[in-house]
């Protein structure tokens, strides 16, 4: 643990390149640097937020799998520690009652072996405007101690569990992508992590990367 630091997913990848082992957890009370998906920037007060990356050596097929399966221990943690079941929305973020609660970010290392550092933010004691937080006593290193046993509890197989969390299947969504917007929606969530949006015109569409907002049910 670290009292601040500009990353702590920067950090974890310098620590990889010098050997940092496998499953390696860096925390951090306070992020000046922290970033979000599009490269947003991502601060909180210190000590208000768990702000943790983990390094994973053995990287599945679908390198998406291990941010699902972070989300999805950060889900059943949030429950156990402050009573808060959050909801997934595709591909990086927990929501509760439509606020974004958590981002989860994973940035990979080139090279030779593979390595990929998954990084998430919690809101605990504070929360931006129109971001939702766990409450006022949550401690986040409680929340991580819980979060690291709820990993360790996953099965070998966590697409089932991360597509039946997943509000976002059946939304009207808009996705802003690089090449423009897209409007539709949301039907299945693929194994290698992929969202499958219908437009209006009945076109399906498979992307690996986007900005969802979630408008209505479908």
């Amino acid at each position: 643990m670290v009292d601040e630091t500009g990353s702590t997913n920067t950090d974890l990848l310098a620590a990889a390149e010098s050997g940092a082992p496998d499953r390696s957890v860096l925390v951090a009370r306070h992020q000046t640097a922290g970033r979000g998906r599009l490269d947003r920037r991502w601060e909180a007060p210190a000590g208000a937020s768990l702000l943790v990356s983990l390094l994973f050596r053995n990287v599945p097929e679908h390198p998406h799998e291990l941010t699902q399966r972070v989300a999805l221990a950060a889900v059943a943690a949030c429950g156990a520690v402050a009573g808060v079941q959050p909801q997934l929305k595709w591909p990086n973020d927990l929501l509760v009652d439509g606020a974004k609660l958590a981002g989860v970010l994973a940035q990979a290392q080139g090279g030779g072996d593979p390595v990929v550092v998954v990084g998430i933010g919690v809101n605990c004691r504070w929360a931006p405007p129109s971001a939702a937080r766990l409450g006022d006593d949550v401690d986040p290193l409680a929340l991580l101690a819980r979060l690291l046993h709820e990993y360790d509890a996953l099965p070998a197989d966590v697409w089932p569990a991360y597509r039946g969390g997943l509000s976002t299947i059946g939304m009207r969504v808009r996705v802003e992508l690089a090449t423009g917007e897209l409007l539709g929606t949301a039907v299945d969530v693929e194994r290698d992590g992929r969202l499958s949006v219908r437009d209006d015109a009945g076109v399906l569409h498979r992307l690996a990367t986007g900005d969802v907002v979630h408008l209505r049910r479908g």
